[in-house]
């Protein structure tokens, strides 16, 4: 069968290219079941595909045919080292699922990363150093128009060094020359656009220059640094800006940003500060979806969860109110820990999102990072965001103090249940008092620096034992009587 794939595969190359033509003949055997292939392939395969076996063809109003696709039927996979913001925000609302690979290859070092105003003496220290070990360069300038005089000036600033251009506007066979003679280290300094950023593998090339580097995306940064380090070498990144230049907060970020995230595998800690600095664009279009702003992000964000929330068969209340905490703790980020107003309603904002024990762990390990040891505050706030999230999710309404205790009341829809009943009986004891009725609640002593843990473990605990999700408009079980 294989042999005959091959042969047909060769027939429909001679009028369409060997590789696709191969790929469309296995493609019909049925012990094909998964295939890999570049974008050039696909773009051609995918709509042989469609048409060959007449499937997605819907006929439209006016004669027209369009095509649709029945997603229950079709898995997208898609592999990124920096997601763009609005696919990440697609993920972090669950629309999405995402695994992430942090794992890097053997004998590979972090690439070493340097902020810097543009200095010919620290480009030709950098240059000389890649030579003396017998490595190349990348020189990175995003204008075909100067690019010839950037040339100029690296070959005055480093004689030594067989200097090459490349761009985007050069022929095709111009270009393919211009590569090979740099792959086969014919030359040491290529100096080039950003049409390298991707597809380039050159292992002896270890050291990268960028100018004008606040003209850059993060992400396309981050990328531009992937062609290096590519090596068992140590491999060096030099961002480089116009000298006594003022640079605007937003590209200060990005450049802070690339030099924070020198570590394998962060390329997502890349993406997360990309979304924060640009936001998470647009999931649908105004067309679709109409205009975020006319309802604000927030309850923007939570409607989104909820509905996949909905859709994964998780209990949601029908007209949800957001859950009241009201303890006597002191829950903030304190002036001295975080003196940038700005980025204090950052850190707010990403703590509110903290639904987990590994959320909770993750913003502890930032923080200290990024700040300095945690005060007992901000570890109030992390635990209180997290009690919020898992109130909601229950349909408790309020969480507050009541004299000696800590009282926790829900909702009438609620997912009290005889079962988790009995299993908080198992882990509190007597400590815990459960009253049904109308008005159910919840009561648990109250023990000061212990109280948010208490919360919390209860919370979890109700949470084990609610697999099955309230149907919509029930009431769900009200027990009947109190313990």
């Amino acid at each position: 069968a294989w042999l005959c794939a091959f042969i047909v595969g060769v027939v429909l190359g001679a009028l369409w290219g060997a590789i696709p033509g191969l790929f469309k003949a296995f493609l019909n055997i049925n012990e094909v079941i998964t295939c890999i292939m570049t974008n050039w392939i696909a773009a051609n395969l995918v709509t042989w595909w469609f048409e060959e076996h007449d499937i997605f063809k819907n006929a439209a109003e006016g004669g027209k045919v369009g095509y649709t696709i029945p997603l229950k039927n079709v898995d997208v996979l898609t592999l990124s080292a920096t997601p763009i913001p609005r696919t990440l925000n697609m993920s972090m609302t669950g629309i999405k699922d995402m695994s992430v690979i942090t794992e890097p290859p053997e004998d590979r070092f972090p690439v070493q990363t340097y902020v810097m105003e543009m200095d010919d003496g620290i480009i030709r220290e950098a240059i000389m150093r890649e030579l003396d070990r017998g490595g190349q360069t990348f020189v990175i300038f995003n204008r075909v128009r100067g690019i010839n005089q950037i040339a100029e000036r690296i070959m005055c600033a480093v004689p030594e060094a067989r200097v090459i251009v490349g761009h985007g506007q050069m022929s095709e066979q111009t270009l393919e020359d211009v590569m090979l003679n740099f792959v086969n280290h014919e030359s040491d300094v290529l100096v080039a656009t950003t049409i390298v950023e991707s597809g380039i593998d050159v292992p002896n090339a270890n050291t990268l220059i960028v100018l004008d580097a606040d003209r850059y995306g993060l992400s396309q940064l981050y990328q531009l640094r992937g062609r290096v380090g590519r090596s068992s070498r140590m491999a060096y990144a030099y961002l480089m800006y116009q000298k006594d230049k003022v640079l605007t907060e937003v590209a200060e970020k990005r450049l802070r940003a690339v030099r924070e995230f020198t570590e394998f595998g962060s390329g997502f800690k890349v993406a997360m500060r990309d979304l924060q600095i640009r936001g998470a664009g647009n999931l649908l279009g105004s067309e679709q979806s109409g205009h975020i702003m006319n309802i604000g992000y927030e309850l923007y964000a939570k409607l989104v969860n909820d509905e996949v929330r909905r859709i994964k068969g998780e209990s949601i209340a029908e007209n949800p109110e957001e859950t009241s905490v009201e303890l006597a703790v002191s829950a903030n980020i304190p002036d001295w820990y975080i003196q940038d107003e700005v980025l204090k309603i950052q850190m707010y904002k990403k703590i509110a999102t903290v639904r987990s024990q590994e959320d909770e762990e993750a913003m502890y390990d930032e923080l200290l990072d990024r700040f300095g040891d945690v005060p007992k505050e901000t570890m109030n706030l992390i635990r209180v965001s997290r009690i919020r999230w898992l109130a909601e999710g229950l349909a408790v309404t309020r969480v507050y103090e009541q004299g000696p205790y800590v009282l926790l009341s829900f909702d009438e829809k609620n997912p009290l249940t005889p079962m988790s009943i009995i299993h908080l009986n198992e882990v509190f004891g007597a400590r815990v008092f459960v009253h049904g009725g109308v008005k159910p609640f919840i009561r648990i002593p109250l023990v000061r620096r212990h109280e948010l843990e208490d919360i919390i473990k209860l919370l979890e605990t109700l949470k084990e034992q609610d697999p099955v999700p309230v149907p919509p408009g029930s009431a769900g079980h009200q027990p009947s009587a109190s313990r």
